[in-house]
């Protein structure tokens, strides 16, 4: 059983069973057999109701369980929660797999040539924290999570060395 959240929105609840091309099962309770097609890098075609559907998968994060597909189209995000989600969830353990990163430290040994955040500045999962040049290169370093910057330990046009502290959250 899965529950999936499109665009945030309420969930449905599905049992699905697959079958080479064939897909039968339920959603939301109601009974469904469909036809879906591999017909291409990431891209499927289903036929469901006597309707069609092109679905092209634009990005997959499965780590999060989180899918970007687009429907003959439109774009849609999908939240997909499994049986065992759902039961951590109701032990209220569903946060406490989640890993508390509280600083960023370097990679690698480099120059920092550029910050992009300052003390007190709310930032979310990817947002650009800092360029560290290395080997010539230019590397943007990303927040690993959402979160508030407490202080920033790096200073720009300063060397630093590989795992030196540069960021605390």
């Amino acid at each position: 059983m899965y529950n999936i959240t499109i665009n945030g929105k309420s969930p449905l609840k599905t049992e699905l069973n697959f079958n080479g091309t064939k897909v039968s099962g339920s959603l939301n309770g109601k009974t469904i057999e469909a036809d879906i097609l591999n017909t291409g890098n990431r891209e499927y075609h289903l036929l469901l109701n006597n309707k069609s559907y092109n679905i092209l998968l634009i990005k997959a994060d499965y780590d999060e369980k989180k899918l970007m597909v687009k429907v003959n189209g439109k774009k849609y995000t999908l939240d997909v929660k499994d049986k065992y989600d759902e039961l951590l969830h109701n032990l209220g353990l569903d946060n406490i797999a989640a890993k508390k990163i509280n600083d960023v430290k370097a990679p690698m040994p480099g120059m920092v040539l550029n910050i992009l955040v300052g003390e007190g500045q709310q930032v979310k999962k990817g947002d650009s924290l800092l360029v560290l040049e290395a080997m010539k290169m230019e590397n943007v370093l990303k927040s690993p999570t959402d979160g508030t910057i407490k202080k920033v330990v790096a200073l720009k046009g300063t060397a630093v060395e590989k795992n030196q502290l540069l960021i605390q959250f």
